[in-house]
C-alpha cells in the first residue's frame, strides 16, 4: 500500500506539539533563572526552538497543501521540505548550538550557590507530562501509517516522505531523553557540589539536538534535490501499470517525491493494439488521467518505448 497524504491528521500533530512546546519553553526559563542550572538552561533553548520550529511546520503544512497551477505544475508539496529545512536549522543554531557553548561556558565555573533543585525537578517533571503526551500523539499516527505499509515505526519514521510528522517525533523523542539528561546533570550537581556535572548536562542536550538536527536536515535535503520512492512501491505500481487493459508492457519507469505523499510519474508504455499516432496520444493522455486521479499521483507522463527497449519484469 502506498503511502497517504495525512495533511490534517499531521496538522493536529503539529499544533499538539507547539502548545505543549510554548508551555515548557516558559515553564523551563522560569526554573533556569531561579536555579540558576545549565543543564535547565540548555533544555530552555531546546524548548524555546521547538516551539518556534513548529511554527514553520505549521506553515508547511499550510503552504505545501495548495493544489497545483500553471506555475507549479508539480504542485507545492516540495515547500513542506523548505520549511522543515528552516526547522531543522533552527533547531541546530538556537538548540543545540546554544546548549552546548553555555555547558563549556560553564565548566569552569564554580558552584552558583543555588542549593534547592526542587522547583527544577518539578518543571522537569511537568514537562516529561507534556512532552510524552505530544510524543504519543506523533507515536499514535506513526504507528497507524507505518503499520498501513508493513514498517516498523522507526523504519518509517527515516523514510516516511512527510517531513512534519518526522519533525515532530524525533523532536519530541529527543525532548524525553533530554530531559532525563538534565535531571541527572542537575542531580549529580546537587550531590557533589561540582557544577562541572550540570555543565556538561548541557553539554550533553546540545550533542543530542545537534544529531537530531543534521538527521532532519539531511533527509530535507534528499527530498529537495530529488528522492525516488522505495523498491517496494516501485514495483507495486509497475505490477498496477500492468495490470491496466491497455498497457502491454513497461519498459521505463521512473516514480520521484514532490511532497508529502506525492510522487510524479514517469513510465515508457507499450499499449495493446497498433493505433495512430494520434489515438495512441489519446490513449496515453486517458491512462495519465486515470492515475492522475490516485491520491499518491501528482503528475503523469507516459511516453512511447525507444526502439528495442526491454520490458521490466516486477519482482515476485
Amino acid at each position: 500500500m502506498p503511502e497517504q497524504r495525512q495533511g490534517g491528521e499531521s496538522l493536529l500533530t503539529v499544533i499538539v506539539a507547539f502548545a505543549a512546546n510554548l508551555l515548557i519553553a516558559v515553564a523551563k526559563s522560569i526554573a533556569a533563572s531561579i536555579t540558576g542550572s545549565a543543564s535547565l538552561v540548555a533544555e530552555a533553548a531546546h524548548s524555546w526552538a521547538d516551539t518556534g520550529n513548529e511554527i514553520f511546520l505549521l506553515v508547511a503544512e499550510r503552504r505545501a497543501g495548495r493544489p497545483r497551477d500553471d506555475s507549479h505544475p508539480f504542485g507545492y508539496g516540495r515547500e513542506a521540505y523548505v520549511w522543515s529545512m528552516f526547522a531543522a536549522f533552527g533547531l541546530f543554531t538556537v538548540g543545540a548550538v546554544v546548549s552546548i557553548a553555555h555547558g563549556i561556558q560553564q565548566l569552569g565555573a564554580t558552584d552558583s550557590g543555588h542549593e534547592n533543585y526542587l522547583i527544577g525537578y518539578i518543571v522537569l517533571a511537568i514537562s516529561f507530562a507534556l512532552e510524552g503526551t505530544s510524543f504519543l500523539r506523533a507515536l499514535r499516527q506513526t504507528r497507524g501509517e507505518a503499520g498501513r505499509l508493513g514498517l516498523r515505526p522507526l523504519r518509517y519514521i527515516a523514510r516516511t516522505s512527510n517531513p512534519t510528522l518526522r519533525a515532530v517525533f524525533v523532536e519530541d523523542a529527543a525532548a524525553l531523553i533530554g530531559l532525563i539528561i538534565a535531571a541527572v546533570g542537575m542531580g549529580l550537581h546537587q550531590a557533589t557540589g561540582d557544577a562541572i556535572y550540570d555543565a556538561v548536562g548541557s553539554i550533553g542536550v546540545g550533542v543530542l539536538l545537534g544529531v537530531i538536527a543534521i538527521f532532519l536536515i539531511g533527509r530535507n535535503r534528499e527530498f529537495l534535490v530529488g528522492q525516488v520512492v522505495r523498491p517496494e512501491l516501485r514495483n507495486e505500481v509497475l505490477v498496477r501499470l500492468l495490470a491496466l487493459p491497455e498497457i502491454e508492457a513497461v519498459t521505463f519507469l521512473h516514480l520521484e517525491y514532490v511532497g508529502p505523499g506525492r510522487i510524479f510519474l514517469v513510465a515508457s508504455v507499450d499499449l495493446t493494439g497498433d493505433r495512430s499516432e494520434h489515438l495512441l496520444a489519446q490513449r496515453h493522455q486517458t491512462i495519465e488521467d486515470r492515475l492522475e486521479a490516485q491520491p499518491m499521483i501528482e503528475r503523469a507522463l507516459l511516453t512511447l518505448p525507444a526502439p528495442g527497449a526491454q520490458p521490466l519484469r516486477p519482482d515476485a
